[in-house]
């Protein structure tokens, strides 16, 4: 009930401050009220709430002056009367072929995501290649306010390990980067090297958007200067790429005779940025499950505007060797936040009931006792529980009353 009472809330305090969401907001209400508090998706509450936070922030960034007024279509439209259709009639329209989608049709829908601006240039005594971002131009609206938040991932195909990331401008259709980033690849190997752009929208509360993206594969041509060359490229519409949300390397070591489980956090690297500056104030929190049930948790230092961060900190447990199959940990990657919650930037588990890497993981560690065995770990989402989209709503609730 207070998932409702609070949405509510939040919703009428939307509803009367901008008509946006006059019409989705009504009929938002009558689905939570129609369910089961157990019948409500999480998936659903998570999406609506990250709009209106999003709406939120928008709204604070607009003059007082500005209105978005509704439409008034007046007392003189005129009235359309309803025709009763007749069964067995044949309808024309019904049958007329769709028209094929030609080659060229398809290359102009393929190029309505806006243009992207960067130089290459070669160092050939150093074998650096410098990719400097300058400016995209005409990008898609990703947001409800009819902007984005872009920023560029940067990679040097086909290893796509080793990626560079701009920062995040806010707002804006026409972002201007000028930035530089340098892969050092030896000279022969451009021939074989693709150079890999994917345009994304900065979200803080869910899945970062991707915009599109531009793969220049004639690489070698294009960088076999020492000045630089200026390519203008046409942003490619692409969904298929997924945001990553980084690795995290850390060790197990278990002593029998001691009953003591030594988790040493290594490094992270290649995190999801959290934060509009492009990067993100990572620390590792590890929680020790036993049946499902949290028994001790630990939490490792803050490493400030990093997305590859390094901690080198050991964090012990004592378990008896009769129970290290009823445990399992759970580590999990937050990114701190000064003024509000932190937010979760990946997970993942290790133990006996763990799947994947994280069970076999486990078993090394059980195989070779007193010796620390390291391995990367690649981070998942994790869905969010009723408590923590209560604490979504209580934001958001406080956020407009204070607007």
């Amino acid at each position: 009930m207070f998932i409702f009472h609070s949405i509510c809330s939040v919703c009428a305090a939307v509803r009367s401050t901008s008509s946006i969401y006059s019409c989705a907001l009504p009929a938002f209400l009558v689905l939570v009220q129609g369910r089961k508090r157990r019948e409500i998706s999480l998936e659903k509450l998570t999406s609506v709430l990250s709009l209106l936070c999003r709406h939120i922030s928008f709204k604070r960034h607009l003059p007082r002056q500005m209105h978005v007024s509704s439409v008034d279509y007046g007392t003189d439209a005129p009235a359309v009367a309803e025709q009763p259709t007749s069964i067995g009639r044949i309808k024309p329209e019904l049958y007329k072929q769709k028209p094929v989608d030609s080659e060229d049709s398809k290359k102009e829908a393929a190029k309505t995501c806006g243009k992207i601006n960067f130089t290459l240039k070669y160092d050939y005594e150093n074998e650096t290649l410098t990719v400097r971002i300058l400016r995209a131009f005409d990008l898609p609206a990703k947001d409800f306010c009819g902007s984005s938040d872009p920023y560029v991932k940067i990679y040097l195909l086909p290893d796509r390990k080793r990626k560079f990331q701009t920062r995040v401008h806010r707002k804006t259709l026409n972002p201007t980067f000028d930035e530089s980033f340098h892969f050092p690849v030896p000279h022969e190997e451009l021939a074989s090297r693709k150079l890999h752009l994917s345009v994304f929208d900065f979200d803080r509360f869910s899945r970062h958007d991707m915009i599109g993206e531009v793969i220049l594969e004639n690489l070698f041509e294009a960088s076999d200067l020492s000045r630089e060359t200026s390519i203008w490229k046409d942003i490619q519409y692409a969904t298929t790429e997924s945001v990553d949300l980084g690795e995290i390397m850390f060790s197990l070591c278990y002593l029998p005779t001691a009953g003591r489980l030594t988790l040493t956090v290594i490094k992270c690297r290649n995190l999801k940025a959290m934060d509009i500056t492009g990067y993100s104030d990572p620390y590792v929190k590890v929680s020790l499950l036993c049946d499902g049930r949290r028994l001790k948790k630990k939490k490792t230092t803050i490493k400030k505007n990093t997305l590859n961060p390094t901690y080198n900190e050991a964090i012990i447990f004592d378990i008896p060797p009769e129970n290290m199959d009823q445990v399992s940990l759970l580590i999990s990657v937050m990114d701190y936040d000064r003024v509000g919650h932190n937010e979760i930037i990946g997970v993942c588990r290790a133990g006996a009931a763990a799947e994947g890497l994280g069970r076999d993981h486990w078993n090394e560690m059980l195989a070779y006792p007193r010796k620390p065995i390291a391995h990367w770990h690649p981070l998942a989402e994790v869905k969010k529980s009723f408590k923590e989209v209560r604490g979504m709503i209580k934001w958001a609730s406080r956020a407009w009353v204070t607007f």
